[in-house]
């Protein structure tokens, strides 16, 4: 590694180091960026905060060092938790205690050793895809998952939870329509670092004004008994039992979105890099040419995810802006801030307080956040000029959306009432089924190609 001080007012390249006092500062900023998303996907579906900070901290660390050992040069991305799974999480935890997960406090040990067999799948599932890139290249995996496919699970893992963020703020319709109002404005009108945290801003107003116009949602006395130290609540695994099928099929499906965003977040980080060290008269890091590589790393993360039992995860796009801003792309800074998230995960009073966060304001940000999910996936198909006028391209997008958002919000868990014994005995994920017939749909087309007359 090389330590500069002569670039503390331009910015850092990966491989640079920070003097020590900026690297643990700038390590905290990441972790800042992060938090509001990582700990948010945890409350929500039943998980250990500690725990999901654990995990992110270790994926993150050796994410980065495997980079350095394999090609040289760090790949400066932060691994936090995705939003992409959540419906599939959901819909496993009502299935096996017959309600969806209360924010901020855990489900049995037993439901999350179930979903992290899906995990650990999920992370052989990008490790087996990153070395086929490596082998055969983009352009070809891009046949079989093309924008049309990838575009439209992305939308319908955002507007399949909109009735999960419906119910939340049915808990007090003022408080959630605020807390919704304060984080869009907030995401809108603020700008510098602010801007980066709408959704920790909007949760921090949308708890105070919680606390005033519903007296007795907020319980503070939980985090004032909760003990400052606690041993992140590990779990391994459990790969036997009537729901893992289920689990590892709709988890691991879910893979085909998270795929293209975080070969996204790559390319954007790259030209960032790229752009940076061309200004400054540096060495290019063409960091773009390792999207296999950085599959694999995202499959190493989230198998050490499922092993400990955090959320799957995927590289950040909000760290990737952060350091867009502040030009500070050095890898050490985010070994820091890999630390920093797995001390954080032994302080017990932060589990505690996200526990006591009142379920309208969790139902505000929902709002907000799954819309945004949804509408991500529209966008990733504009920015690939999908055209709607293509009969193929219609025939596998509404596919996926009536099967994914229907069977999601129709029917009980999100599980169409088609059994099959011993591997989905509660009926299929409808999210993952929608992906599955879009994927065959579009091979079908690839296979018998229709006339172009």
């Amino acid at each position: 590694m090389t330590t500069t001080t002569s670039m503390a007012r331009s910015g850092y390249l990966p491989n640079e180091t920070p003097p020590l006092g900026r690297m643990i500062l700038l390590g905290f900023q990441h972790i800042l960026t992060m938090f509001p998303a990582t700990i948010f996907v945890a409350a929500f579906t039943g998980f250990h905060v500690g725990t999901v900070l654990l995990g992110s901290g270790i994926s993150t660390i050796v994410a980065l060092l495997l980079s350095k050992r394999g090609i040289g040069k760090f790949i400066p991305l932060y691994y936090g938790s995705s939003f992409s799974y959540i419906a599939a999480y959901l819909g496993i935890v009502q299935q096996m205690t017959g309600s969806l997960p209360t924010f901020g406090q855990p489900v049995p040990d037993e439901v999350i050793q179930t979903m992290q067999a899906g995990i650990v799948a999920t992370g052989i599932l990008n490790i087996i895809v990153g070395f086929i890139i490596r082998a055969v290249g983009k352009a070809a995996v891009d046949k079989v998952l093309p924008p049309v496919v990838t575009g439209s699970v992305a939308a319908i893992i955002g507007f399949g939870l909109a009735f999960a963020a419906l119910n939340l703020a049915n808990a007090n319709w003022l408080v959630a329509i605020l807390t919704l109002l304060l984080t869009v404005l907030f995401s809108v009108y603020l700008r510098g670092f602010a801007g980066m945290l709408p959704v920790l801003l909007g949760g921090v107003a949308g708890y105070i004004l919680s606390a005033i116009l519903a007296p007795g949602s907020v319980n503070f006395q939980p985090v004032l008994d909760a003990s400052v130290f606690q041993v992140p609540h590990v779990t391994f695994p459990n790969f036997a039992g009537p729901m893992v099928g289920t689990a590892i099929v709709s988890i691991a499906i879910m893979a085909i979105a998270t795929i293209p965003e975080s070969t996204a977040h790559l390319y954007q980080i790259s030209l960032y890099v790229d752009r940076f060290a061309e200004e400054t008269g540096r060495e290019k890091y063409h960091l773009d040419e390792n999207i296999g590589f950085n599959l694999i790393l995202d499959g190493v993360g989230d198998f050490l995810h499922g092993l400990v039992g955090a959320t799957a995860g995927t590289n950040y796009g909000e760290n990737n802006s952060l350091m867009a801003i502040t030009r500070n792309y050095s890898g050490p800074a985010l070994l820091a801030a890999g630390v920093i998230a797995i001390l954080l995960a032994f302080i017990g009073t932060l589990a505690a307080l996200v526990g006591s966060v009142p379920l309208a304001v969790s139902g505000g940000l929902a709002i907000y956040l799954f819309g945004v999910i949804g509408m991500q996936g529209i966008a990733l198909m504009q920015e690939n000029k999908v055209s709607m006028f293509d009969a193929r391209n219609l025939a596998v997008g509404a596919t996926i959306m009536v099967v994914g958002i229907g069977g999601n919000i129709g029917f009980e868990g999100g599980f169409i009432p088609i059994t099959i014994p011993v591997l989905f005995p509660n009926g299929l994920p409808a999210i993952a089924t929608a992906a599955v017939l879009g994927i065959v749909l579009n091979l079908v087309f690839l296979i018998f190609r229709p006339s172009e007359t």
